[in-house]
């Protein structure tokens, strides 16, 4: 694998490319022991954004940012993914490749909407000029039944409004009530602040800049909006996006990049304005989500996909020439003034034969869990209960409320700039649910069926296969463990 990555290596043309450089990198890939079993990865080099998440031609559709050479940001394309039940996912290969004058510097981020007997993609062309300066065009493309792209030859928007920079990207394509389509984009106004922008048009090459999505804050979020998502969610709005550079006296967070939500009772159209929106809090209490992107199904469900990574973080995953993965698909729902999110309910087809745990002291000592599978724990002790998962300590105070998620001697540490704790609050006084999706080297909290989700990645030196549940009140809490089917989504 190559050591130092010069930009003149990160942009290499994929024609240029020699095919048993990859076969090299793939075996390699291969070779990592934090491979995943049943979360959608890479099969070489790096993999970020989910993207132009739908449902077309009887099958739900995936697409990630990806580059295929090595687990950095380089020229970027889309590899698509494609499945019958949102579980098992099939590499249906790289369905958009940067070789056009509109996205010669990577395929960026964008959507997906069906058009009759199409889907059609809606993405960002990144390009970059003689002094590397960047200019943003958000362009277009088919995807036929046969699996077939093609690109708009000229895109539907080439330059931001006036007042925007360049920093102007991933796209969001709706329908409108009135039959035309609606586009989000995030945007950075010319004094540095990040807004999402509108654009309406009756058809996909009349779109015209409508203005900025009014969400309760005129001055903007940090310096840059990245990946809006406006979406429906049991009757109320959810607006979930990446502001980078957010005070954090707006919202608290850690990470280097937040994933915020704001949730609203309705849209105003008319004045492009949020109807009584809450503050913004974070999507994934964890450490490592970013760029998620929702959408409404045709079935009725509201449904979100994420990045596991952040910009800037690199893993130790990188040494084995591969780079972060996607989340399990989550169903959104609204209760009690606020977002809940977990996993659909076809992840259950992934359990094995239920294993109670019974717990009979101050702590217990599990051996041979696997690397992957569910805990499914239900606490109802007024005393704190404590479980340590491959080296992750979780920490449950029922009485305050407290969760504290610790992984600094998980093995291998890595982003200890943006600290190895997270702490956030349950309901106190309450019992608490919590479902632990364990893969390997990353796991999905689930608290109280979604109400709080945190999200962890996590690089044992030893197999991940030892559970400890510490509590002074074993009759107050049962748990239940459910092996998962490894699947090895690109993997073989």
């Amino acid at each position: 694998m190559i050591d130092e990555w010069t930009t003149e290596l990160r942009y290499r043309p994929y024609r240029d490319w020699p095919a048993k450089y990859l076969v090299n990198l793939r075996n390699q890939v291969q070779a990592s022991p934090w491979r995943l079993h049943y979360h959608i990865q890479p099969t070489t080099g790096l993999l970020n954004d989910p993207n132009g998440f739908s449902f077309f031609n009887g099958r739900w559709q995936l697409f990630y940012q990806a580059y295929p050479f090595g687990p950095v940001h380089g020229l970027k394309s889309w590899v698509r993914m494609s499945s019958t039940d949102l579980i098992h996912w099939h590499n249906d290969g790289e369905a958009l490749i940067p070789d056009t004058p509109y996205d010669a510097q990577g395929a960026f981020s964008g959507s997906a909407l069906p058009m009759d007997d199409k889907l059609f993609l809606m993405y960002t062309g990144n390009v970059r000029d003689h002094e590397w300066h960047r200019h943003s065009y958000q362009v277009g493309a088919w995807l036929d039944t046969a699996g077939k792209v093609t690109k708009l030859p000229e895109p539907l928007i080439s330059t931001p409004p006036t007042g925007f920079t360049n920093e102007f990207r991933d796209p969001q394509i709706t329908r409108t009530t009135e039959g035309g389509y609606r586009v989000l984009i995030g945007g950075q106004s010319d004094q540095k602040q990040g807004f999402p922008l509108i654009y309406e048009g009756p058809s996909i090459d009349t779109l015209r800049f409508k203005g900025i999505l009014h969400t309760g804050r005129d001055a903007g979020y940090g310096f840059m909006v990245e990946c809006p998502n406006l979406v429906s969610v049991d009757g109320h709005q959810a607006f979930i996006f990446c502001p980078q550079g957010l005070n954090q006296g707006i919202a608290a967070y850690q990470n280097i990049f937040p994933n915020m939500v704001i949730t609203a009772d309705d849209v105003n159209w008319d004045t492009r304005t949020l109807i009584n929106p809450t503050t913004p809090v974070n999507l994934d209490e964890g450490f490592d989500v970013y760029a998620s992107q929702a959408f409404v199904a045709p079935d009725g469900r509201t449904l979100l996909n994420s990045w596991i990574g952040l910009p800037g973080a690199d893993a130790p995953d990188t040494k084995d020439g591969w780079a972060n993965c996607l989340s399990l698909v989550k169903e959104l729902h609204y209760r009690d003034g606020q977002l809940y999110q977990y996993p659909v309910a076809e992840t259950k087809s992934l359990r094995g034969e239920a294993r109670p745990l019974t717990l009979t002291a101050d702590d217990e000592t599990f051996i041979g869990t696997g690397d992957h599978y569910e805990l499914a724990l239900h606490s109802d002790s007024q005393a704190p209960v404590t479980l340590t998962i491959a080296g992750v300590k979780i920490t449950i105070d029922q009485t305050s409320g407290t969760v504290i998620v610790d992984r600094s001697q998980t093995g291998v540490p890595f982003a200890e700039k943006y600290g190895t704790t997270r702490r956030f609050s349950l309901p106190a006084g309450q019992p608490v649910m919590l479902n632990a999706f364990v893969d390997t080297s990353v796991m999905e909290l689930y608290f109280n069926h979604g109400q709080k989700v945190c999200t962890v990645r996590f690089f044992p030196k030893t197999p991940a296969d030892l559970l400890r549940i510490e509590t002074s009140a074993p009759n107050a809490v049962h748990a239940t463990l459910y092996p998962l089917t490894a699947l090895n989504i690109n993997n073989n």
